[in-house]
């Protein structure tokens, strides 16, 4: 990243996680060889996130653990508090990536929220801060505001919502792109590239698309609750797409979102 820190590029991500499941599929994901866990304040499973993290097997040091400040917690002060109780909910005094989950332009306040984040990074609790949802202009806004870019800015990215503008912008100013929602719901799995390449390699639609992210250099963070589920995913990591493959997944793309909107989203 930026900073000079690193990530992995392939994680899983805890949103609609049950909580009374989040320790067992995060224990399940470290002993399948995941090292990133993505989690959120909102997705009110932070304390599984801390209890499958003491699971034995596994050292704190080797795991890169996220997670976000929601937006009713946006502001300077209000960020410090909720990092606080994400640290109080997870028992973990440092996270390796905190992100503002949206930025809620029309509130005001993400950059004030960020430049709690640089003070948290700062002091130490944090190794490294990002951003999710963010557009080009909220980047630009961030950077000409504090001089400091983030590390990573996590959007939803999947077979008909490719992005490429933006991914751009990420790699103009060396932010990493990480893809949430990355099989977009399943959409995809049918069309008839995805199809035709899963043939040929031997896999599921769901690694050919998890595949394409990788090669586009993307982080990507799938979820699943089936320990089966956690290791298809993390096997797509050994699949070889060529230029071909990704012209032909280039076409899928539609613009079409299936989360909210950022540039409309508080």
């Amino acid at each position: 990243m930026n900073d000079g820190e690193t990530i992995p590029q392939m994680g899983f991500g805890l949103w609609q996680v049950p909580g009374d499941q989040t320790a067992r599929v995060v224990g399940e994901g470290l002993a399948e060889g995941y090292r990133l866990v993505d989690g959120a304040a909102i997705y009110g499973n932070e304390e599984g996130l801390g209890a499958g993290m003491r699971q034995p097997g596994v050292a704190r040091d080797a795991v890169f653990v996220t997670t976000k400040v929601w937006n009713d917690d946006q502001g300077y002060d209000a960020t410090l508090r909720a990092f606080d109780a994400s640290a109080r909910r997870t028992g973990l005094d440092r996270f390796d990536l905190y992100l503002i989950h949206w930025p809620c332009a029309a509130n005001g306040l993400f950059v004030d929220s960020w430049r709690a984040m640089i003070r948290l990074r700062e002091e130490g609790r944090v190794t490294s801060i990002g951003v999710s949802n963010f557009g080009a202009d909220h980047l630009a806004r961030l950077v000409a505001e504090t001089a400091v870019t983030p590390a990573l800015n996590q959007i939803e990215l999947h077979p008909f919502l490719q992005q490429a503008a933006l991914r751009k912008t990420h790699a103009d100013m060396g932010i990493i792109t990480q893809s949430w929602t990355p099989l977009g719901q399943g959409l995809a799995f049918d069309a008839a590239p995805v199809r035709s390449i899963a043939a040929r390699l031997g896999a599921s639609p769901a690694q050919v698309i998890l595949a394409w992210h990788l090669a586009l250099g993307c982080s990507v963070i799938p979820r699943s609750t089936r320990r089966a589920g956690l290791a298809e995913n993390l096997q797509a990591g050994s699949l070889a797409l060529t230029a071909e493959d990704l012209t032909a997944l280039a076409t899928l793309d539609r613009g079409q979102r299936l989360g909210p909107d950022p540039a409309v989203f508080s």
